[in-house]
Formats: C-alpha cells, structure tokens, sequence
C-alpha cells in the first residue's frame, strides 16, 4: 500500500534540482570508535532527531552491519553537518548509528511504534530503560544472520550485545570513518546544505525530500505538522492508517500550508517554494502557529460529513494533492485573512464538480508544478465550490 502511494510525492518534474549558489564548506575526516560514538548519541552531541527520519531498517539488516564491524569489514563513512560546539546533525548514515545504538541497548524497536520511539527520541535526545524494556514497543536485538555453506551456522547468530564474549571489546573499538562537514558562508542561507543533504543521499534507501527538510527546518511549526498528521480524521482521509516513514503524509500537510500562506511567493520550483517556506515558518510565533492548527482541524470537522475517499483521483485509487490543497485553499482562505475556523459542512457535490472539471482535471494531470496550471487549479476551485 505504501509503494503505490510512492506516487504522492512530488511528481519527477517537480522534483527538481536547486542551483547552488556560492558558498564556502569545509570538510573533515575522524575515525571514532564504536563506543565513542554511541557516548555521542547518549550524550546529545550527535542528534538523531526523530523528525529527521523514522528508523527503517529491519533487523536482518542491522544484524549484516554489526556483524560487518565486529569482523573489521569496511562500512560505508558517515557524513555529519556541524550546526555549533558539540551540536552535530547526521546528513548520511543514520540508519547505521540508529542500529549501533539500538545493538548496545540490546533492544530492537518494533516497526508499527517507530513514528512513537521517533518523537519520544526527540523530546529526550534518547530512550528510557522504562520504554526500552516495554515489548510493546521493542523486542530482543539478538543477532538474525543467514546460514553459511553446508548449513554450517554463523557463530554470531543470536548472539546480543552482552553476549559478544571475547568479540565484545572488538567491537566497541572497531573505528568508524566519519566527515564533518560546517558551512562557513554565506551565514544566514542554508539552501545550499539542501542540495548537499540531497546529493550525499544519492544512493541506496534515499532520503526522500520532505526528510531532508524536516531535518533543516524543524520549529515549532514542524512539531504541530506531526500531531496534525496523528489525528485519526487526518488518516481517515488519507484512507492510510499507518504514519508514512518516509513523510509523504508530513509534505502533504506542509504544501496545503504553503498554498495557503504563501503562494504568492511561488516561482517555478516546488521544492525551492516549499523548502523556502519551511525556512519561514521557523520564525513565526507560537501564536499563530496554534491558530494554524485550529483552522485545519476545523477543516477537518467540517470534513467529517464527506464520503469516503472524496479526496481521491477520479479513478478512486490515490489521494489527490492538487484537489486536496485547492479545496483546502479555498475554503480556508478568507477564514486565515480573518483568523477565524470554518463553521459549515463542506458540499461534497461542490468537491465533485471540481474533481470533474475538464480545466481542473487537465491542470492536474500534466505539468502540475507550473505556476500556471496551479493558477487555474485554484481559479476553478474558487469559482466552482461554495465557501
């Protein structure tokens, strides 16, 4: 189900590369050991946060990597982006640092609680021993390694971190290759950290862009993004029950913000408009953040009294962004000039209309990200739907 709705994210054509402008990095290299390592993660200093990216690797995999360091097989180096004095952001290697930490704890975090253990790793800079030892939300990290030939078993098979015997000390002094990496200039823009974000995560599970920009841009802003996308009548209508790991729920929320706040500063680069808006809204108070938050959950009231899968393609078969933020748009936008809620129902024939308009259905289908064909979207939707 999440595979099919890999076609959520922004379309191909909207994922588009950033220019770089000037700037100067510099970048250099470390090699910290294992423990090290993991004291840094305890400690603060190396921030895993939780909106950063969900923990997504299963245990087999995690199992390959300890096995690798315990060995001394070469893994892939880390990249890290110093932010300040003993502040550090994890740009690659997330995945690996998580399974390090989650291996020592001898605890591996069960898959339908990672959004949870994510915010729960957040708010604390890590996990208590209370939550570590709650099955509900992990189970054993023993060792899950394949078969050798002849069906000969691999001597670290079920093996746990307090069970390495001699392999132990090996392991917690195996040298990890790491690259810290500081912007120097120019000082008050980090688009450019965007593209190094992107670039670094070029291969393998990458990271998809909503990720990189949660990781970047987070504020109080973010924070309301993430319990806006809990709320069950939210997920009712993305017909999705399950959080997205990789944030294509989180980008949803974020575009219909942005369309509603701040389309008047869009160009011709989705990514650019929304990464510049992520930037924004880093700055906003609390205030209006709250007010943000009451006005999509009264959107989401008055949401209540819809069909199923209103949202949906005319096909039925995915949730459709540009009629989601054209009619979120619309409905909302004289209520944010005035900052008050939404009171009446919305018309699901009035959301059918505009789901069936030949101009609208056209201007969502090809070119999507063209500032012309989102002008037409929300012309339609003002002139067809009954606010």
């Amino acid at each position: 189900m999440i595979e099919e709705e890999n076609k959520w994210f922004l379309d191909e054509e909207e994922q588009d590369d950033l220019q770089i402008d000037e700037y100067d990095i510099t970048s250099s290299p470390n090699d910290f050991n294992v423990m090290t390592i993991y004291s840094f993660i305890e400690s603060g200093a190396i921030k895993i946060p939780g909106f950063q990216r969900n923990y997504v690797w299963d245990i087999k995999r995690a199992s390959k990597l300890i096995e690798s360091l315990i060995l001394g097989l070469p893994v892939p180096q880390l990249f890290i982006y110093e932010q300040g004095r003993n502040s550090f952001l994890v740009i690659d290697g997330q995945q690996r640092l998580m399974s390090i930490y989650y291996f020592i704890k001898q605890r591996f975090p069960r898959k339908e609680k990672r959004s949870e253990i994510r915010a729960i790793f957040n708010e604390s800079n890590g996990i208590s021993d209370r939550l570590l030892n709650d099955d509900e939300y992990f189970q054993k990290f023993n060792l899950v390694l394949p078969t050798g030939l002849n069906d000969k078993k691999n001597k670290f098979h079920g093996k746990n971190y307090a069970t390495l015997d001699d392999f132990k000390t090996q392991f917690d002094l195996r040298p990890l290759r790491n690259i810290i990496i500081k912007q120097n200039s120019p000082i008050d823009d980090d688009s450019s950290m965007y593209e190094i974000f992107n670039r670094l995560n070029s291969g393998g599970a990458n990271l998809k862009p909503q990720e990189i920009r949660a990781s970047m841009y987070h504020s109080y802003f973010y924070e309301m993004l993430q319990i806006l996308n809990k709320d069950v009548r939210w997920r009712k209508m993305l017909s999705l029950e399950v959080i997205d790991l990789n944030m294509k729920d989180v980008e949803i929320l974020l575009r219909a913000f942005a369309m509603l706040i701040y389309f008047e500063k869009y160009g011709s680069s989705m990514s650019k408009f929304l990464n510049q808006f992520s930037k924004e809204m880093k700055n906003i108070d609390r205030e209006k953040v709250n007010y943000l938050k009451d006005l999509f959950e009264s959107f989401l009231s008055a949401s209540t009294s819809l069909p199923e899968k209103t949202f949906n393609s005319r096909s039925g078969n995915r949730f459709n962004i540009a009629l989601f933020e054209s009619v979120f748009r619309t409905i909302c936008k004289d209520k944010f000039e005035r900052k008050v809620l939404i009171e009446k129902p919305l018309n699901a024939d009035d959301i059918n209309k505009l789901k069936n308009d030949e101009i609208f259905s056209t201007a969502s289908s090809e070119g999507t990200a063209k500032l012309t064909n989102i002008k037409k979207r929300f012309n339609v939707a003002e002139r067809v739907l009954t606010i």
